[in-house]
């Protein structure tokens, strides 16, 4: 399973749905472009850099790093994804789940709509 940055949020901050994503997001994938958005985003809410990264690194996700490949497919989403205003971060997660094929978990409800062949799960 890939896990959304919106994913993750909910379960560290014990948001609905973070019994699903502590029950399905074990041993999970993250992309790394969706773990500088939760770093981003931990920031922005008080959070130092080092103790967010740390918190992060102890959940034991996969952190499957950002490549050409992923770049394409991310890409190539663009279009039938615009009328949703997903994010580069959103496709990118796409993009992981997608190659891997990999179910992606999410609390985004925009993202679950994304027809672009792979399965999407809303936590909420």
């Amino acid at each position: 399973m890939v896990l959304d940055a919106s994913a993750v949020l909910a379960g560290l901050f014990s948001e609905p749905g973070a019994e699903l994503v502590a029950e399905r997001g074990a041993a999970a994938f993250l992309s790394t472009v969706n773990y500088s958005e939760i770093l981003v985003k931990l920031t922005d809410r008080g959070v130092p850099l080092q103790d967010a990264d740390r918190y992060l690194a102890s959940l034991g996700l996969t952190e499957v790093p950002f490549d050409g490949a992923q770049a394409r497919t991310a890409a190539s989403f663009r279009q039938q994804t615009r009328s949703l205003g997903l994010s580069f971060a959103d496709r990118a997660c796409l993009a992981c789940g997608y190659l891997g094929s990999l179910p992606v978990l999410t609390a985004d409800r925009d993202l679950a709509q994304a027809e672009v062949g792979v399965e999407i799960i809303l936590i909420r």
